[in-house]
């Protein structure tokens, strides 16, 4: 399993984001993707999950309302409304088996920076 993200950058406060992770080399609809973040200096957060094969979400509660994480072929999106500096982190797509708890594959990050 590969996953690539790309779409990070530097986005002032209030802005949006669509971030991407490009999933290939395994069969997805026994997955759950998900989005973490790392900020410096703090440890990795969980931020969104969904579900491959029916869609369903999940997501931190301090970011309800304001992050959506969906897909569309073999890609995961999170969408990232009225962003904050403490947004601001090194986001990472990460897969796992549906019936599993820990997530072994991760992409290599992509950075969003929130200017205030």
């Amino acid at each position: 399993v590969q996953l690539v993200e790309s779409g990070g950058r530097l986005v002032q406060a209030g802005g949006s984001l669509r971030l991407s992770c490009a999933a290939s080399g395994g069969t997805f609809s026994s997955y759950v993707m998900g989005w973490f973040r790392q900020a410096p200096g703090k440890e990795r957060e969980f931020v969104a999950a969904i579900n491959w094969s029916d869609s369903g979400t999940t997501y931190a509660d301090s970011l309800k309302g304001r992050f959506t994480i969906s897909r569309a072929e073999n890609t995961v999106y999170l969408q990232m409304n009225s962003l904050k500096p403490e947004d601001t982190a090194l986001y990472y797509c990460a897969a796992r088996i549906r019936w599993g708890i820990r997530y072994d594959y991760w992409g290599q990050g992509t950075q969003v920076t929130v200017s205030s």
